[in-house]
């Protein structure tokens, strides 16, 4: 569950953000400062918060299954939270500004005479995003989702509140076997099988990049 949350999150700000940074990259002075502040201000709220905000949204009787019965499109409220749903939604929007903000200088950093050259070789658009682009900001994509892959396995608050009690991924099990249960060897074991997984995951992609 944790590994697919991580996953999930990491594809969701990747899919999203991508679009996003590389219209920040090649946008002019004045749009790129607006856009990265539009990016950076969710930051400056209290992680609480945000979430629960999230959950005004999300619940059964929130804002957006409020909206849907009203319009006749489902009859009784749909489940948003507590499960992988609520938590995916959460998090993307939480931690797609640490994908952005690592993804446009990578695509600045790209020499637009390569691009050039490529257009002048008769190459499409989506021909010279995928030989060029797209090959030439990997190191900006593979730091931004090791960033936001460490992030999300080991978030804490946002898990707790959109994933209740029931829906329990590897950091509220931590945190539960510590402070509630008391169970300290099972609460270090699991500390230590998550630390050992990031560990992991960033010395494959070291490897990859």
């Amino acid at each position: 569950r944790t590994l697919a949350l991580g996953f999930g999150v990491t594809a969701v700000c990747l899919v999203l953000g991508y679009p996003l940074a590389y219209y920040i990259a090649n946008a002019g002075p004045r749009i790129r400062l607006v856009m990265t502040m539009l990016v950076i201000f969710p930051m400056l709220l209290n992680l609480v918060v945000r979430s629960f905000g999230w959950i005004a949204l999300l619940a059964n009787r929130g804002l957006v299954n409020n909206m849907l019965v009203d319009l006749g499109l489902i009859e009784k409220p749909i489940k948003m939270m507590f499960n992988l749903f609520g938590l995916l939604v959460g998090m993307s929007h939480i931690f797609l500004p640490f994908m952005v903000l690592m993804l446009v200088p990578a695509i600045q950093a790209i020499p637009k005479d390569v691009q050039a050259a490529a257009y002048t070789l008769a190459a499409s658009r989506a021909r010279v995003f995928w030989s060029v682009t797209l090959p030439m900001t990997a190191s900006g994509i593979l730091a931004g989702s090791i960033l936001v892959f460490v992030l999300t396995i080991s978030a804490l608050v946002t898990p707790r509140m959109l994933g209740g009690p029931t829906y329990k991924v590897m950091a509220t099990m931590v945190y539960d076997d510590f402070l509630l249960t008391l169970d300290w060897p099972s609460g270090a074991a699991m500390a230590f099988s998550l630390t050992a997984l990031t560990l992991l995951v960033i010395g494959l992609s070291s490897r990859v990049i």
